[in-house]
This record gives structure tokens, C-alpha cells and sequence, in this order.
């Protein structure tokens, strides 16, 4: 069983790190942007997840607040992308600027 987690720990520190790469290498499209940010939350409730079946049950909120905070980052996300998209026409991330707002 622990050789289980452990190799499960493994295999999502690997998944943040490709979001990490997926996120440098395509920044491109704001949906790509989000879609690797998505990505990397998702592997980080997988991590603390898998981390708390051998530690202290109090973290268990802590994924609770992740599930949250992901959900939160997910709406403003497609606002984002929705406000861009009709602000603009497109939803390359050069054209998404403070100051043109």
C-alpha cells in the first residue's frame, strides 16, 4: 500500500511538472494557458489528496479549500476568456493587456 502511494505521489509530481512545461511551451491561446493551470491544481489535489491518507486528517479541509480555490480560478478563467474573446475577437494571450481596458 505505501508503495502504491508513494509511486502515486510520484506520478503527480511528474503531472505538475509537465503543467509547468505545458504552460512555458504553450502560452499561446488563454484556453491553453487555463487548460495547464487546470492541470497543475488538478495534480496538487491529487498530491495533498494522496498525501493525507498517511499524515493527519486535518488536511483533508486543506483539499476542500484546493477543490475551492480551483473552482474559483476556473470561473474567473472563462470570464476571462470569454470577456477577451469578445473584447478582441481572439484569445491569443499578446492581445490580452491592462492597459487596453
Amino acid at each position: 500500500m505505501a508503495q502504491t502511494i508513494s509511486a502515486l505521489s510520484h506520478l503527480m509530481i511528474l503531472g505538475v511538472f509537465m503543467s509547468i512545461l505545458a504552460l512555458v511551451t504553450q502560452y499561446n491561446h488563454l484556453l491553453n494557458v487555463l487548460l495547464s493551470l487546470e492541470a497543475m491544481v488538478l495534480n496538487l489535489f491529487g498530491l495533498i489528496l494522496f498525501q493525507t491518507t498517511t499524515t493527519v486528517a486535518l488536511e483533508e479541509y486543506m483539499c476542500l479549500i484546493m477543490i475551492t480555490l480551483g473552482a474559483c480560478e476556473a470561473s474567473m478563467g472563462l470570464a476571462m476568456l470569454v470577456t477577451l474573446i469578445r473584447s478582441h475577437g481572439n484569445d491569443y494571450v499578446s492581445s490580452f493587456s491592462a492597459h487596453k481596458f
